[in-house]
C-alpha cells in the first residue's frame, strides 16, 4: 500500500502520559529515613570488623564489605568538610531559591560525610571547618529533606 498517505491528513495530538511507579529505599535507607521522620533523629551503621561508621547508613562497608547491622545514633552535630555556593536558579535541579549553600557534612560520631544545605547563614560566610546542626522541618515526610538544613552552632 505505497502512498497511502498521499489522500490522509496527518494530525498529531501533543499530550503526555503519566506512569505512576513507586520504589523502595531497602531496609536500610528506610530505617534511616523512619527516625529522621518519626523521631528527628539521625542515625548511622558501624561495620563489626574496621568500626567506621557510616552517615547516611550503608548496607555493607565500603572498605572490608562486611554487613551492617550495628546502629549508632548520632547527635545531630557536625563539622562542614567542603561546601559550595549556588548562585544560579534551576527549578527542576535546586530545590531552593539561589543563592544557597550545600557542602559534605562530617558528622560527629561518623567516618563519612553527608551532602545536605548550609543554612540559617548568609552562603558567602561558610567556610570549611564550620561546626554546624540539624534543623528538621516541622512536618516530615521521610527523606532526607526532613533534615531542613543544618546551621552554624554558635
Amino acid at each position: 500500500m505505497p502512498g497511502w498517505k498521499d489522500d490522509v491528513d496527518v494530525l498529531v495530538h501533543e499530550g503526555k502520559i503519566s506512569v505512576p511507579y513507586s520504589w523502595t529505599v531497602g531496609s536500610t535507607l528506610s530505617r534511616f529515613y523512619c527516625e529522621l521522620r518519626d523521631n528527628a533523629k539521625i542515625w548511622a551503621n558501624r561495620c563489626p570488623s574496621c568500626g567506621k561508621v557510616f552517615a547516611p547508613p550503608k548496607i555493607k562497608c565500603i572498605d572490608c564489605y562486611e554487613d551492617l547491622h550495628d546502629w549508632v545514633e548520632l547527635p545531630g552535630t557536625g563539622t562542614v568538610e567542603t561546601y559550595t555556593v549556588v548562585r544560579y536558579e534551576e527549578p527542576v535541579l535546586h530545590p531552593r531559591k539561589a543563592p544557597f549553600a550545600y557542602g559534605i557534612i562530617k558528622m560527629d560520631g561518623a567516618d563519612t560525610g553527608m551532602v545536605h544545605f548550609i543554612g540559617d547563614v548568609d552562603p558567602e560566610e561558610v567556610k570549611a571547618g564550620m561546626r554546624v546542626e540539624a534543623v528538621f522541618e516541622d512536618e516530615r515526610e521521610g527523606n532526607i529533606l526532613d533534615i531542613k538544613h543544618f546551621r552554624p552552632i554558635t
